[in-house]
């Protein structure tokens, strides 16, 4: 259940991110054509797939890239326009914040109420779908080189991004734009033919209100960029994801067929058909589209957190019954286990509740968009239980080790220190011709020597 609820809430994501691109494109020609961005993207997500896991990880660094220089470019705006330095010289602060209109938005009703409303519905409509990423960090772990040391190190970042790009993020646009500008509800509504458009990012429609030239542009190239790459990124853990399902036995066996480059190419095929939901567009608005996306893709990122939380606590469990000492992972939680039952909790509170909407008053279109995947999951879970036959795992009878002896062994092989991240950069900016890894000598010298390791391209090792 957990694994096919994951590959359904990424490759939903697919097309979400099709439709936000071609909403951004629209902001140099309203008439560019929604097969087309479709068609694009499908054409440019398949080639960079296919081409194996170098491709990917050579295109997701430099688009990535332009991701940290969009988020701090646009910091710096937020910074310089707010004390004046704007064409209209206006020293706005924290103006929007004031009352009128004021900081939080009433929503349904008027008041403290509806401002109160305001705030679960940014906390449930926008923050539970936005704010995720942990788990795509361990997708690549199978394919990293030194999992136990890059990968902690890239999950101890997890911390800084939430505080910097979520939470930064939305300060910046609180301050730079009040909730009641009416380009912004226009798009947010789907109610004008602004909608849709440049209109559509909050910065674009804040340096259009300052009168800001040129930066725009750049803005919102970099925004397709992001775009692309948050698609880009989706298809590939949907990808995995399916065919880690087909190794362990819960989808059909032929999805375990690889190319000689390890491209699981039939979990590949079926996931591209997820990107053609984009086709939506053709007979429905933008906003339409993607609020039903979003409201599918929610449910699902919450149920996988759920799941992700009750997992810890078996884990958990397993290692206190069979004498684990968690201190001596690379990588331990904090204030566990019972940061897992808090969040436990209050993720049971938000699916259940996160489309509260739909009920006042009745809306049966949202509902159904809201609480398909809340019904869908639990219904997979007693079915594999009643068809397999599966009983739930005590903790004494846990497997804590797994696949561990064959990772150990694949470690050892590694003869020098792991590479230092400048090194990495500094690699990576001469296409190799300084900064050389260690870790790729030793990788060139193990495949010469016939050295055994775990096979990047043989999909049972």
């Amino acid at each position: 259940m957990a694994g096919w609820n994951f590959f359904f809430y990424e490759a939903f994501l697919i097309p979400f991110e099709i439709t936000a691109l071609h909403t951004v494109l629209t902001f140099w020609r309203d008439d560019i054509p929604v097969w087309a961005v479709c068609i694009a993207c499908v054409i440019l997500y398949a080639a960079i797939n296919i081409l194996a896991v170098k491709a990917f990880g050579e295109a997701e660094f430099w688009l990535s890239g332009g991701k940290v220089i969009l988020i701090f470019m646009l910091f710096a705006f937020t910074f310089i326009t707010m004390v004046g330095g704007n064409p209209q010289n206006d020293v706005y602060g924290f103006r929007n914040w004031e009352d009128p209109p004021g900081a939080f938005r009433a929503y349904l009703d008027d008041g403290a109420l509806g401002r109160f409303e305001g705030f679960l519905a940014a906390l449930y409509g926008t923050a539970a779908f936005t704010v995720v990423g942990p788990e795509y960090i361990s997708m690549v772990a199978a394919e990293a080189m030194r999992p136990r040391k890059y990968i902690k190190t890239a999950f101890k970042t997890v911390y800084w991004r939430f505080g910097i790009f979520f939470i930064g993020g939305a300060l910046a646009v609180g301050i730079i734009l009040p909730w009641n500008d009416p380009t912004l509800d226009n798009v947010v509504n789907g109610s004008s033919d602004a909608s849709g458009t440049a209109a559509a990012s909050p910065y674009v429609i804040a340096m259009r209100n300052l009168n800001v030239q040129v930066f725009p542009h750049i803005v919102n190239a970099l925004l397709v960029t992001s775009i692309f790459s948050a698609g880009n990124t989706y298809t590939y853990c949907a990808t995995r994801t399916l065919y880690g399902l087909a190794l362990e036995g819960r989808a059909p066996k032929p999805l375990r067929f690889c190319t000689r480059n390890g491209v699981p190419l039939i979990c590949f095929a079926i996931t591209m058909i997820f990107p053609f939901l984009s086709f939506l567009q053709v007979g429905n608005s933008a906003a339409e589209v993607l609020t039903w996306l979003v409201n599918l893709v929610t449910a699902g990122g919450l149920i996988d957190y759920i799941i992700m939380c009750v997992t810890y606590i078996f884990f958990y469990r397993a290692c206190k019954a069979q004498g684990v000492d968690r201190n001596e992972f690379k990588y331990t939680g904090y204030f566990q286990p019972y940061g897992a039952w808090i969040a436990l909790i209050w993720l049971l509170h938000v699916v259940l509740c996160f489309g509260y909407t739909s009920f006042y008053p009745w809306n049966i279109n949202s509902f159904f968009s809201t609480y398909v995947m809340v019904g869908v999951a639990p219904i997979l879970f007693i079915l594999w239980k009643l068809i397999k036959r599966t009983k739930f795992v005590k903790p004494h009878e846990a497997d804590l080790v797994w696949d561990r002896p064959v990772i150990d062994a694949y470690e050892e092989t590694f003869y020098g220190p792991p590479s230092s991240f400048w090194k990495e950069m500094l690699s990576v900016f001469t296409f190799g011709l300084l900064g050389k890894q260690p870790d790729a000598d030793l990788r060139n010298h193990s495949i010469d020597a016939g050295a055994s390791s775990p096979s990047r391209t043989d999909p049972e090792k």
